[in-house]
């Protein structure tokens, strides 16, 4: 722990939480040296999680509790289950204010950060987990409480762990569908389009690597020449051809349109998951 002096302007942070995103966000954040490990408190109940932190970021801290590690640091990040949000909160309430919460929790309100934790200052962030390899995409928002300056140095830590963008708070639960449980969908995608290839003739491990670096492939040249996907797809499809033959599949059994209420699906979750 830190000592008595520790708190709210000298730039550290603390997690409330330690599992895979804590741990994806605080490799990060150290990694960019934007942070030392010393300047890291974290609390969690979990001896797994707290060994894993301390191999993985040496020099680390750790709190007894989620209100001492509060206590320790500027800015505490809430990175819990949504079920375990509200007695997360009620546990640091008294040590936070004059601090500010970023809140990673899926469909948690701002409003209902702020009643729960006792601050008014508080960042909702949706992350996602490719943030684990710093190619991530994080989507923001906030209270008009919270310092500019503060929001400022939010934003450039979650740069270091990949893409960051503000929106809306109403959008943060479409946020949340397409890019917090995107991952999740490729993942999918992947495989399946893995499986074809070993029905096709491919060996199992080959398949799986032409499916993973087909993907990377494709998501970076979209991110690199800023082409609509559309016109990608377009550009590969040319009359007759292999490409344009599976399309007609994907479109016949209703992949695309399966897709989008996947998403759909999931952002409904996400506000049931606020209420």
């Amino acid at each position: 722990m830190s000592g008595p002096g520790a708190g709210r302007d000298d730039g550290r942070i603390a997690f409330v939480g330690g599992g895979r995103m804590a741990l994806a966000l605080a490799e990060g954040f150290v990694a960019a040296g934007l942070l030392a490990a010393e300047e890291i408190t974290v609390s969690d109940p979990v001896e797994a999680a707290r060994r894993q932190l301390a191999e993985r970021l040496p020099g680390i801290r750790f709190a007894d509790n989620a209100a001492d590690a509060a206590r320790s640091a500027g800015v505490v990040w809430l990175a819990v289950k949504p079920q375990q949000a509200a007695a997360a909160g009620g546990q640091i309430a008294a040590a936070m204010p004059g601090r500010t919460l970023v809140s990673i929790v899926a469909g948690l309100s701002i409003a209902s950060l702020a009643e729960l934790a006792g601050t008014d200052r508080v960042i909702r962030v949706m992350p996602n987990t490719p943030c684990l390899v710093r190619r991530g995409v994080s989507v923001t928002c906030r209270s008009p409480a919270v310092d500019p300056a503060v929001a400022a140095r939010v934003h450039g830590l979650l740069g270091s762990v990949g893409h960051v963008h503000e929106a809306e708070e109403s959008q943060l639960d479409a946020v949340t569908g397409l890019s917090g449980s995107g991952p999740g969908f490729l993942a999918l995608v992947v495989e399946a389009l893995a499986e074809g290839g070993v029905q096709a003739g491919l060996p199992a491990p080959l398949a799986l690597c032409l499916a993973v670096q087909t993907l990377a492939g494709t998501g970076l040249l979209l991110e690199e020449t800023g082409e609509h996907p559309a016109v990608v797809r377009d550009r590969v499809a040319s009359p007759g051809g292999t490409t344009l033959a599976g399309l007609a599949v994907l479109t016949e059994r209703g992949v695309p349109a399966a897709l989008a209420a996947a998403v759909t699906a999931a952002a409904t979750r996400a506000r049931a998951l606020g209420r």
